[in-house]
């Protein structure tokens, strides 16, 4: 990619060969070609209009379900800050978030609002846009299930689109090209701010009992294939521990990939892949990666 003449002048910072690393949750991964941090959403509307088409484009958000690999990410990556992108708004009867906001904090505002069916959210590392654009889920409930509406910057302006237009799938929306979710109305209903706490405490000690919430880890590796359960397959298949130099198959639960101190990108994915291979090999099933990969192999 040409020198900073190839993007708009922006208010946000524009950081070249950006360590990328220690914003995901596994830790690892190469740089970003070009990391933009809009300062708004006009400064990211302005981003999206005037980049070039030639020049890739990645949104990056809490990097919770995400492998970048060790060679990087060329073009533009975009991380939307809660500065600009973070603000949670209560109303009577649901939360509108901003992309950048946590799913888990956007949880507790409805519960300190005595708003009810939003603590599903607690149960779901990462922040909202990222939750929006993969319908995102846990304890039963997804964002299908209470999204009104999410605000989408495009190269052509701001778009509204509700859940229809958003044709979502099982761990799946879909977006327009170039699209970056920057906000959402999440439905809600009254009930009581006690019980609703109650709730989100036990979503959260259901987590802890059941995860490696504390590792360096991402979120759920394979998505649940029709009628099983991805963990159940993994551990038929006798990859309950498994290690691939740095990296390993949580003794805890099985969907989860641990970065034990020393992994690499490709430690993470090899072993991944591997788990597929035997898992396939046993079952006949072909598990399906949840967690996106991105980015270069190292040469």
């Amino acid at each position: 990619m040409a020198p900073h003449a190839t993007l708009p002048p922006l208010r946000g910072r524009v950081t070249p060969d950006a360590p990328l690393a220690a914003f995901t949750w596994f830790r690892v991964g190469g740089p970003a070609e070009w990391l933009v941090r809009p300062a708004d959403v006009d400064d990211l509307l302005l981003l999206l209009r005037d980049l070039p088409e030639t020049v890739p484009l990645t949104v990056v958000g809490a990097a919770s379900n995400l492998i970048i690999r060790d060679g990087g990410v060329r073009g533009v990556v975009l991380r939307l800050g809660g500065r600009g992108f973070g603000e949670v708004v209560v109303e009577a009867d649901g939360i509108i978030a901003g992309a950048a906001a946590l799913d888990a904090v956007v949880a507790e505002h409805a519960a300190a609002a005595g708003l009810a069916r939003l603590e599903f959210l607690s149960g779901i590392p990462g922040s909202i846009g990222g939750a929006v654009a993969m319908n995102a889920g846990a304890y039963g409930r997804e964002v299908v299930d209470a999204l009104d509406w999410a605000e989408v910057a495009t190269p052509e302006g701001l778009l509204r689109m509700t859940s229809a237009d958003l044709h979502f799938a099982y761990r799946r929306a879909t977006l327009p090209v170039r699209g970056v979710v920057v906000r959402a109305r999440f439905r809600a209903q009254p009930g009581d701010a006690a019980t609703i706490t109650a709730e989100i405490a036990k979503i959260r000690t259901a987590r802890e009992a059941s995860q490696p919430v504390r590792a360096r880890t991402g979120g759920s590796t394979f998505k649940n294939p029709p009628g099983h359960k991805a963990w159940a397959l993994v551990d038929a298949a006798g990859c309950r521990g498994l290690v691939r130099g740095g990296a390993q198959v949580s003794e805890l639960h099985t969907n989860f990939l641990l970065n034990t101190g020393g992994a690499t990108a490709a430690d993470l994915e090899g072993l991944g892949e591997e788990v597929r291979a035997r898992v396939l090999a046993n079952s006949g099933i072909s598990l399906e990666w949840e967690i996106k990969r991105i980015g270069e192999v190292a040469a």
